[in-house]
């Protein structure tokens, strides 16, 4: 018995998301061949420069393609960029029929593709399982429109609130399960980012450590906003034999001799401008990754940072670990700093919000809405 469009659509999301955290700056792409109501062929884009979703379904069918129906999370590329034009691919192969999720927002791609497969007499079916597509997409939608990637916020905090005790102790206010979910939302991240005082405070590594896991894991691009250079050359996020590669975002107050040491060990230095405070300016680190074709970034803390990047509306997403645990006191800081909000007609909202129980404690996430009062 056949599958619906719908369970074979399914098959390739769920093949797109397999290259979560891999593709930048290209999209999450899955594939699947049918002819005679049985699959003849599938794969996924695993990395940029590697062959796209269709080229690597059509590979695993040979033959098989011809007269077959394709069903594909994102519209077949009809331009020549690390990779030959999927669509013409998929006409000499002699597909019959296309149903695409979507088109792709991608000027270069926007439309082009369908026609090329309409004016070949291929029948083209858009729209099957969307807002799925559109999902597992949004860091790439983002990208495309703003050159800027997907900001996640990260915290963890006791039930008040509060993101460590009054003296200081944060390690660890969650349980080993939500450090773990931490780990895997590391292991689909580009990019991941601190301030000098939470490396002062903690001395963090910031690199990805998954528990029985046996496939290649990834160690985001960890960056230190540091604008005076205060974090010593020796940090843990520093050491030259740690997996992956660190970046200091720092300013021109930074001594010559300190950006020499880290590039001496291996370290990028990203000299930005500063902000109205002195500090560097966020929005310009946040192109910065953006023109280093980074499609994700998450913003891992403190509270100083966070609320830099709160108040410049620069978040779209928000991870909120909360620990069944009460902490109490007024110097113990919250997770987002100054300068805060004062009314609440301009706070931010979230929407399409997840709550999850891990081991305990309670994971509450959502997209960030955009905020008309601003």
């Amino acid at each position: 018995m056949s599958k619906s469009h719908e369970e074979y659509m399914e098959r390739a999301l769920g093949l797109a998301v397999k290259a979560q955290g891999r593709t930048s700056p290209n999209p999450l792409v899955g594939a699947v061949l049918v002819k005679d109501g049985q699959i003849v062929g599938e794969g996924f884009h695993q990395r940029a420069g590697c062959p796209h979703a269709e080229i690597e379904a059509l590979t695993a069918a040979g033959e098989f393609a011809r007269g077959a129906s394709v069903y594909v999370t994102l519209e077949p590329c009809a331009h020549h960029g690390r990779t030959a034009p999927c669509a013409d691919a998929l006409i000499t192969a002699g597909i019959k029929e296309v149903y695409s999720a979507m088109e792709d927002p991608n000027p270069a791609v926007h439309g082009k593709g369908h026609a090329r497969l309409r004016e070949a007499g291929i029948s083209v079916y858009t729209g099957l399982s969307q807002s799925k597509a559109t999902e597992i997409n949004k860091p790439f939608f983002k990208y495309v429109a703003s050159g800027q990637p997907w900001v996640t916020a990260k915290f963890a905090v006791s039930l008040d609130g509060k993101l460590a005790t009054n003296m200081g102790e944060s390690q660890w206010i969650t349980g080993e399960q939500s450090r773990q979910r931490v780990h895997h939302i590391r292991n689909v991240t580009d990019t991941i980012l601190v301030g000098a005082g939470t490396v002062l405070a903690d001395d963090p590594s910031l690199t990805t450590r998954l528990e029985d896991y046996d496939e290649n894991i990834r160690n985001p691009l960890r960056i230190v906003v540091d604008s005076r250079g205060r974090v010593s050359s020796s940090a843990r996020i520093y050491d030259p034999d740690a997996p992956g590669d660190s970046v200091l975002a720092t300013t021109s107050k930074t001594k010559a001799s300190h950006c020499e040491q880290l590039e001496s060990q291996g370290v990028k230095i990203w000299k930005l401008p500063e902000d109205v405070n002195g500090r560097v300016d966020l929005k310009a680190l946040v192109n910065r990754i953006g023109k280093e074709e980074m499609l994700s970034l998450l913003v891992e803390g403190g509270s100083e940072l966070l609320g830099v990047f709160v108040a410049d509306g620069l978040l779209d997403h928000v991870c909120a670990f909360f620990a069944p645990i009460i902490i109490g006191g007024k110097s113990a800081p919250g997770p987002v700093g100054e300068p805060g909000i004062g009314r609440l007609a301009d706070v931010l909202r979230l929407s399409n919000i997840v709550t999850e129980n891990i081991g305990g404690d309670i994971l509450i996430e959502g997209d960030v809405v955009n905020n008309l009062h601003n």
